[in-house]
């Protein structure tokens, strides 16, 4: 084991992650990750604001594994193995604190990311992880059990084991490699973005936002029995209006389950929205119905999630006066007034994606793949970590826990596994 060489592709979150864990388990290993850019763990930088939003306070796997619209079954005996509390001691035990925010994401105290990015450097430089930037991966090949590794620098390597996690597998050299190698590349698609539409009843908002709705997905009648289509496609939660359309948690969670479906519909679909949450048309007539009874005028705020002028919006929208009272309010506009609050349909028109934040589905196939080391199924000493699995969670640090959990099992599994 003393002549153990590693390479890691990729120095990123899992990648950095990996590598430690390999370090700290064989110190006589040789490990090097190897970066194609210029920086590092640039996701960690730019996660939560500039705040990193290391994991989520949820403990369960079972639970954790519902947060993932790809990869969950995969998952769940990974978590057993390595959850968001391991995450949390991991930190702790090199002297950094983390915090539980009211919706359950969790950050450092600082809340700065560099607080977790100089924790890595530090870990690595203590345990002798090597690191080499701006070299990329030109070719991967085996050699009597061994693989040697072609970089773009013109120089090659020969190591006994190999993680690949260098995020999204987009067209490159390395895909190629692994497709040679035998490996399924699932085609990428955009997850975790926000809706563009341009509509009178939204415009002009910009910023305003109902805490607990809830959205849904209308498919395409021709798809509406198809198979492949996930059983659920409604999201609950905070949506946010944007100067492009409409964003915020349940947005973004939609996004990710449905990211497949709205790739098919070339972003353009139909959605519904309920700006009342679980409330229903009975509901909200009921409500109605005792208003009849004051002077109030229609315009006059009713439901507090619902912001003022975003209500006056909508009263607008469905043509009622301005100074109309409820004793006042036809049936049919009443129904119309009902129906933009529990069922209001949006036509959205394209997506707005955070380039730097940027989350895809897709990747290796994961039926390729042994989640109790994260090791190929097809290539001995082959390993894989972080987005270059076809896994993908839902906004809240449910992204980066995977690649903790995958990094860290991988990490073991290179020095622990014999050749």
């Amino acid at each position: 084991m003393s002549s153990l060489k590693i390479a890691i592709i990729g120095g990123g979150a899992a990648g950095y992650f990996a590598a430690i864990t390999a370090a700290e388990a064989n110190p006589l290993a040789n490990v090097i990750i190897y970066e194609q850019g210029k920086r590092t763990l640039t996701k960690v930088k730019i996660s939560g604001g500039g705040r990193c939003n290391v994991t989520h306070n949820c403990f369960d796997p079972n639970e954790l594994t519902t947060r993932y619209p790809r990869g969950g079954h995969e998952l769940l005996g990974a978590f057993h193995r390595w959850q968001p509390q391991d995450t949390i001691h991991w930190f702790a035990a090199r002297g950094v604190a983390i915090k539980t925010e009211p919706d359950g994401r969790m950050f450092p105290t600082t809340d700065d990311s560099q607080t977790i990015i100089d924790c890595f450097h530090q870990a690595a430089q203590a345990t002798g992880v090597q690191l080499r930037k701006e070299c990329g991966i030109k070719n991967i090949k085996q050699s009597q059990g061994r693989f040697i590794i072609h970089l773009s620098n013109e120089t090659q390597n020969t190591v006994d084991k190999i993680l690949v996690a260098s995020g999204s597998l987009k067209a490159s050299l390395l895909t190629r490699s692994l497709e040679a190698l035998g490996h399924t590349i699932t085609p990428l698609a955009p997850s975790l973005f926000a809706f563009n539409l341009s509509d009178k009843r939204t415009q002009g908002l910009s910023g305003l936002a109902v805490k607990k709705a809830t959205v849904s997905h209308l498919l395409p009648s021709q798809a509406a029995g198809s198979s492949g289509q996930p059983k659920s496609y409604t999201q609950a939660g905070p949506i946010l209006i944007t100067h492009r359309g409409l964003s915020g948690p349940a947005i973004l969670r939609l996004s990710a389950w449905q990211a497949r479906a709205f790739q098919d519909e070339n972003y353009h679909f139909e959605i519904k929205v309920n700006w009342l949450g679980d409330v229903s048309e009975e509901q909200v007539r009921e409500q109605f119905n005792r208003l009849r009874n004051g002077k109030t005028e229609v315009k006059t705020k009713v439901f507090e999630q619902i912001p003022r002028r975003f209500w006056e919006r909508l009263v607008e929208f469905v043509g009622i006066p301005d100074h109309l009272k409820w004793a006042q309010l036809t049936k049919d506009k009443e129904a119309s007034l009902i129906q933009e609050l529990t069922s209001g349909r949006y036509s959205v028109q394209g997506k707005t994606t955070n380039k730097d934040e940027f989350v895809t589905c897709g990747g290796v196939s994961l039926n390729e793949i042994d989640f109790k080391t994260m090791e190929s199924r097809l290539v001995p000493g082959l390993h894989f970590a972080g987005e270059c699995l076809d896994i993908d969670g839902i906004t809240g640090g449910y992204n980066f826990q995977a690649a903790w959990t995958g990094g860290r099992l991988a990490g073991l599994a290179m020095v622990n596994e014999k050749k």
